[in-house]
């Protein structure tokens, strides 16, 4: 049966890929050995793993055996599938199985080989989730530093608002800024009676000396006529 299984699948182009699953902008896939000419989200031979990019690192589930089986068999890989395939160490793996058939080392040194690659990949993603981890931490506590230091100034500013000495402070300000405005008030207001009293005084001190020349000729205009009646008196007696 798997013979003819085999057989059957020799004759069409094997690729591993991802199959879409999952609600809208909430992806989720599964890693499936499909037929090239199938659609993209359509049937497929078997499913090897699943992936779900939607956690921080992204969490893959994969079934080593398989997709080595289905690399030894020629199934071509895309290249998301292929990039899944390498950190989960299947790409190595089947790089392994190679080089020992073409005999550059021992079968038996493959499982070794491979289970030191995958002790020090996994020191790698251990390192990877601490140091997301404190970054996260880190950045929480900096949101609720900032927090707290905008709640203390809002406190602070409400508790300055409603105390006695803040309504002391506001009565004198408002008294202070009355007393000003009336001093400037008062001010200006001298200013210009200053400037109406002096426009009006000029006017008065240019007449007054035209109103006086009449006055001092007058009496130049009555000498004359003492002159003319003196002669009139002397010439009554000649008769």
């Amino acid at each position: 049966m798997e013979t003819q299984r085999f057989n059957k699948l020799y004759y069409m182009s094997v690729k591993l890929r991802l199959l879409r699953k999952g609600r809208k902008r909430k992806p989720f896939y599964y890693i499936v050995a499909a037929d090239a000419r199938a659609p993209r989200d359509g049937r497929f031979i078997e499913r090897v793993g699943s992936y779900n990019p939607n956690t921080n690192p992204a969490t893959i589930d994969l079934d080593l055996d398989k997709s080595v089986q289905w690399l030894q068999n020629g199934a071509q890989p895309t290249d998301t599938v292929r990039a899944i395939l390498s950190y989960k160490g299947a790409m190595y793996k089947n790089h392994l199985l190679k080089g020992a058939a073409k005999g550059a080392f021992p079968v038996e040194d493959v499982e070794t080989k491979f289970n030191a690659w995958m002790e020090g990949k996994s020191s790698q993603i251990d390192a990877k989730k601490t140091q997301l981890a404190d970054a996260k931490a880190a950045a929480e506590a900096e949101i609720f530093e900032r927090e707290s230091k905008v709640r203390e100034e809002r406190e602070k500013a409400i508790l300055a608002k409603n105390s006695p000495l803040a309504e002391e402070v506001e009565e004198a300000t408002a008294e202070v800024t009355e007393e000003a405005t009336e001093a400037v008030v008062e001010e200006a207001t001298e200013e210009v009676a200053e400037e109406v009293t002096a426009e009006t005084e000029a006017p008065l001190a240019e007449e007054a000396p035209a109103a006086e020349e009449p006055a001092a000729e007058e009496p130049a205009a009555e000498e004359p006529k003492a002159e003319a009646e003196a002669p009139a008196e002397e010439e009554k007696p000649a008769e």
